[in-house]
C-alpha cells in the first residue's frame, strides 16, 4: 500500500532550492574539469547558464527583453542530446540566440566543437549529453532575479570557484561578494537614490560589483562599465543581462589608455563610481596619450598604476559625485610622486575615508588590501579621513579569508555613521595627518592601534601570591552585567590582591548557575521570543511575491537593533547567528514557501535517485526494508518536529526501548569481557578472537553432553543474554516502524495552521533561539578561560617554589647518603 498516496511532491514541482542549485552547477563543472582550465570551462558553463535562464524565462514573461528565436532555446540544445554533431548543433543554436538579440561575440564565445577541449567523437557526444542533462533539470521558470536573485547568487557562487580554481594569474575578473556589498554600501548609494542616477566601474570585470552597488536602489539605477578583456566583458554582458539589467552600457577596452565615456576630450562624469582595478599595474601608460585631465594633482609613477586608476575615477565624479576603490596599501604610504599625489588629495578634501581589509581576501593576490573612499560633495570643507582597521574580523576557508555577514554589517555601520571604536576606528584629523611627523601618510597603524593589550606580569603576586586586582579590573563588562559575581568568586587577599573562593575547575559551573547569569539568559530569550513574535504576521504571509532578500534584512537588522543595547553580548555576533542560519535553511525553506504554499510545500515527496537507481540524497524517513523499502525527504517539515509535537509519548516509549537495549548491550558486552578471554569459561567459543551467538550456540551443541558443567552453565548464561538483546533491540525496531508510519501518515492530516505553527514556533523560532543561547553560553568561556589564567599564574608563590625546592633537595641528599656518598 502506497502510504503516501496524495501526499508527494513531484520533483519538477519542487522550488529551485539554492543549495540544489549550487550541486547541480558544480557537477556540471565536474564534466569539464580536466579537459582544461577554469579559466576556460567558466565560460562553457556560464553560456549554458544564460541559455537555460532566458528560455525558461521567455516561457513565463512576454515582456522579456531577450528574444528567444526558433532554433535558439536551451530545448534545441536538449533536443541534440546523443547526436553526433551536438558540438556543431549547439554553437548554432546559441548562434540564433545571439543573433536575435545582438549579443554576436558575447554569449557566443565558447566554442561547443573543439575536440581539443571537449574531447574527440564519442567522448565530446557523451560530455555535452551530459552536461546539457544537467542543466535541462533546473528550472528558472519561478525564479525572479528582482526578487529572490538566486541566479544572482548561483553566478557569483561559480563565479567565487572559478576564480579560485583559476589561480593567481586569472582571479582578477571577480571581486568577492563580501567585499562588493561593503563598497556598495560605503559609497553612498541608498533608498534615496534615483533610478536616473549613475553608477560607473572603470574595470568592471564580470560586473559583480556594479551589480551589487546598484542593487542598494530600491529602484536601480543607470549603470556604466568598462572592461579591457574581450572574455570577461562577454561575461560581464551576461551578468547584466541575467540580472535584468540589459539596457546596462558595458563598453570594451583599456579604460586608461582609451577611455569609452569621454565628451568632447573630456571624461564623462557620474555619480557614483565602485572599483577593483588590477593592483600595482606596471604597463599602465602603454599606449597613452591623452590624459583627459586626469593627472592635475601628479603623475603615478610609471610601473605602477594604482594612482592611475584612482586619478581616473577622481576625474569621473560629479562635482558632488562619491567613488569607493579598492587598492592595496601601498596606497596609503608609498614615497614619491604616489606621496605628491596623496598628500594634493588630503589638502584638496577628496580623501573622506580608509577601510583597511583583512589579508588573502582577493583571488590573484594574497596581500591585504583597503578601500579608499572618495568624496567630492563638500571636500573643502572636510577637517579629517574617518580610518577604520577591519583587518582582524572574517572566517578562514580554504585558502582564502572571507568576510561574514557581521563583519560587513559592522564595517558598513561604523562607516556609514562614523562611529569611534577602540582599536577598531577613529576619526583622524587632517592636522594629525599633515604633522611632520606624519607627512601626509595615511598608513592606519599610525592611527590606530588594533594590536591587542600586553599581558603584564605582576612580579609581587609572584613573590607573595593572590590575584592583582588591576587585572580583574579589566573584566569589568563581565562585571557590569553580573554585579555581585566578582564577590562570589573573589575574596580579599590583601590590599590590592584577591583571592578565588572556590576551585578554578569549579568557576565555569558557579557562573552558570549564579542567578544573575540565569536572568542574562532569560533575558536575551525574551528578546528572541519578541523579536519574533513581531514579525511573526509577515513571516506568516510568506508568498509568491515575497522577496526573499527583504525579508531577511528586515529580520536580522531588527534583531541586531533588539540586542545593541544588551550589556556584554556582541550583538553582531547574534546577528551572524540568524544570517548563518538563513543560508544554511531558512532561505530554502522561504523558495520553498513561495514557490508552493505553506501546505504543498509540506508534504513528502520520495528521495532523489539517479539513473543507476542511487540515492542521491540522504532520505528523512524510511519506511519498510529492502528492496521495498520507501524513502521519503521531507523538505520544509522534516520528521523530527512531528515526532516531538505530535508522538512525544510515542519517541519517549522508544528512547525507554533504546535504553533497555543498550543496558543488554552492555549486559553482553560485560560478560564476554568477562569470560572470552584466556582460559576463561567461554574461551572455547571464541573464533579469531570475535565471539557471537551463533559460536556460543554451536560450541554448546558440541559439548551438551559430556562437557565441563562450569562451561555449559556460561555458554547458556551466554545465549540468554544474547537472546535478551535480539528481544530488546526487535521491541525498539518495531516501535520505531510503528512511529515511523504514524509520522508519514500524519502529513496528510496536518492543516496550513499546523505547518505554519511547526515551521514558524517549532523550527525557525526554536532554532534561533538555540543558536542565540549558544551565543550567550559561549560568553562564559572567554571569562572563565581568564579566570583560570590567573588563577594558575599566582597560585604557586616564589616562596612555595623555594619550599619545593628544598624539599627536592633535601631528598637528593638523603637518596646521596643511602648510597654512602657525603
Amino acid at each position: 500500500m502506497n502510504l503516501i498516496q496524495g501526499l508527494s511532491r513531484e520533483k519538477l514541482a519542487l522550488a529551485l532550492k539554492k543549495s540544489d542549485l549550487y550541486r547541480s552547477l558544480w557537477k556540471s563543472c565536474d564534466e569539464l574539469r580536466g579537459g582544461m582550465d577554469a579559466s576556460q570551462y567558466k565560460d562553457y558553463i556560464l553560456t549554458l547558464l544564460f541559455v537555460k535562464y532566458v528560455s525558461d524565462k521567455a516561457k513565463v514573461d512576454k515582456n522579456s527583453l531577450i528574444d528567444v528565436p526558433h532554433g535558439g532555446s536551451f530545448d534545441d540544445m536538449l533536443a541534440a542530446k546523443g547526436d553526433a554533431e551536438i558540438g556543431d548543433k549547439f554553437n548554432k543554436v546559441i548562434g540564433k540566440l545571439a543573433e536575435a538579440n545582438n549579443l554576436r561575440n558575447v554569449i557566443d564565445q565558447a566554442d561547443f566543437n573543439a575536440p581539443e577541449k571537449l574531447g574527440n567523437g564519442k567522448e565530446m557526444v557523451d560530455r555535452l549529453s551530459k552536461l546539457v542533462t544537467i542543466f535541462a533539470d533546473l528550472d528558472f521558470r519561478g525564479s525572479r532575479a528582482e526578487g529572490d536573485d538566486l541566479l544572482g547568487d548561483a553566478y557569483e557562487y561559480l563565479m567565487r570557484h572559478f576564480a579560485t580554481e583559476s589561480g593567481k594569474s586569472k582571479g582578477q575578473f571577480y571581486t568577492p561578494a563580501e567585499v562588493s556589498r561593503i563598497l556598495a554600501k560605503v559609497v553612498g548609494i541608498g533608498r534615496d537614490t534615483k533610478q536616473d542616477e549613475t553608477v560607473y566601474d572603470p574595470a568592471c570585470g564580470s560586473g559583480s560589483l556594479l551589480l551589487k552597488a546598484a542593487s542598494e536602489a530600491p529602484r536601480g539605477m543607470t549603470i556604466y562599465g568598462q572592461e579591457k578583456d574581450n572574455a570577461t566583458w562577454a561575461l560581464s554582458k551576461m551578468n547584466m543581462i541575467l540580472h535584468d539589467n540589459e539596457i546596462a552600457d558595458i563598453q570594451k577596452g583599456d579604460t586608461l589608455t582609451n577611455p569609452q565615456f569621454t565628451n568632447s576630450g573630456k571624461l564623462d562624469t557620474f555619480d557614483y563610481i565602485v572599483m577593483n582595478p588590477p593592483f600595482s599595474a606596471k604597463s599602465w601608460k602603454n599606449g597613452l596619450e591623452l590624459d583627459y585631465g586626469r593627472f592635475r594633482y601628479g603623475t603615478p609613477p610609471e610601473k605602477n598604476g594604482d594612482y592611475a586608476f584612482l586619478l581616473h575615477a577622481l576625474t569621473s565624479l560629479k562635482s558632488r559625485g562619491k567613488a569607493a576603490i579598492i587598492l592595496p596599501h601601498g596606497v596609503l604610504f608609498r614615497g614619491n610622486a604616489e606621496a605628491i599625489i596623496r598628500t594634493n588629495l588630503l589638502k584638496q578634501g577628496f580623501i573622506k575615508g580608509i577601510i583597511g581589509l583583512p589579508a588573502n581576501l582577493f583571488y590573484g593576490t594574497g596581500i591585504p588590501a583597503c578601500i579608499v573612499v572618495l568624496d567630492k560633495e563638500n571636500a573643502q570643507a572636510r577637517t579629517g579621513v574617518f580610518m577604520l582597521d577591519a583587518s582582524k574580523g572574517f572566517l578562514k576557508d580554504g585558502n582564502k579569508n572571507r568576510l561574514r555577514d557581521q563583519d560587513i554589517h559592522k564595517i558598513v555601520d561604523t562607516f556609514n555613521r562614523q562611529v569611534e571604536i577602540d582599536r577598531f576606528s577613529r576619526m583622524v584629523p587632517t592636522a594629525e595627518i599633515a604633522d611632520p611627523k606624519n607627512d601626509y601618510n595615511l598608513n592606519i597603524p599610525r592611527y590606530i592601534d588594533s594590536s591587542e593589550p600586553e599581558d603584564l606580569q605582576d612580579l609581587e603576586a609572584h613573590i607573595r601570591g593572590g590575584i592583582p586586582n588591576p587585572d580583574l579590573d579589566l573584566l569589568s563588562p563581565y562585571w557590569d552585567a553580573f554585579p555581585s559575581l566578582r564577590d562570589q568568586l573573589f575574596v580579599a587577599n590583601r590590599p590590592g590582591y584577591s583571592d578565588l573562593k572556590l576551585d578554578i575547575a569549579k568557576v565555569q559551573q558557579a557562573i552558570l548557575d549564579s542567578a544573575e547569569f540565569k536572568e542574562f539568559q532569560d533575558k536575551a530569550r525574551d528578546h528572541v521570543m519578541r523579536w519574533f513574535e513581531a514579525h511573526r504576521d509577515e513571516l506568516e504571509a510568506i508568498e509568491a511575491t515575497t522577496v526573499p532578500s527583504e525579508l531577511i534584512s528586515t529580520l536580522a537588522n531588527d534583531l541586531l537593533k533588539r540586542f545593541k543595547p544588551v550589556a556584554l553580548l556582541d550583538e553582531y555576533r547574534v546577528y551572524q547567528q540568524l544570517m548563518g542560519y538563513w543560508h544554511e535553511m531558512m532561505h530554502d525553506d522561504v523558495s520553498l514557501i513561495m514557490s508552493d504554499g505553506w501546505l504543498d510545500a509540506s508534504k513528502p515527496r520520495m528521495a532523489i535517485v539517479d539513473k543507476q537507481r542511487k540515492l542521491t540524497e540522504e532520505p528523512d524517513l524510511v519506511i519498510g526494508t529492502g528492496k521495498n523499502a520507501k524513502k521519503y525527504k521531507m523538505d520544509l517539515v522534516p520528521p523530527s518536529l512531528i515526532v516531538e509535537r505530535y508522538f512525544a509519548a510515542e519517541q519517549a516509549k522508544i528512547d525507554d526501548l533504546n535504553a533497555a537495549a543498550d543496558e543488554a548491550t552492555l549486559a553482553v558486552d560485560e560478560y564476554v569481557e568477562e569470560h572470552a578471554v584466556e582460559e576463561g569459561l567461554l574461551a572455547d567459543a571464541v573464533d579469531e578472537e570475535k565471539l557471537s551467538k551463533a559460536l556460543v550456540t554451536a560450541r554448546l551443541k558440541t559439548i551438551k553432553s559430556g562437557g565441563d558443567p562450569d562451561e555449559i552453565k556460561a555458554l547458556q548464561h551466554a545465549v540468554k543474554l544474547y537472546n535478551a538483546e535480539a528481544a530488546a533491540k526487535k521491541l525498539t525496531k518495531d516501535a520505531q516502524a510503528e512511529l515511523d508510519v504514524a509520522t508519514l501518515k500524519k502529513y496528510g492530516n496536518v492543516t496550513e495552521s499546523d505547518v505554519k505553527t511547526l515551521v514558524l514556533d517549532d523550527k525557525w523560532e526554536a532554532t534561533v533561539a538555540r543558536r542565540v543561547a549558544a551565543e550567550v553560553d559561549a560568553l562564559t568561556l572567554g571569562l572563565v578561560v581568564r579566570i583560570q589564567q590567573l588563577g594558575e599564574r599566582y597560585v604557586t608563590t616564589v616562596g612555595d617554589l623555594a619550599a619545593e625546592l628544598n624539599a627536592l633537595e633535601s631528598k637528593v641528599v638523603a637518596h646521596l647518603s643511602a648510597m654512602g656518598v657525603e
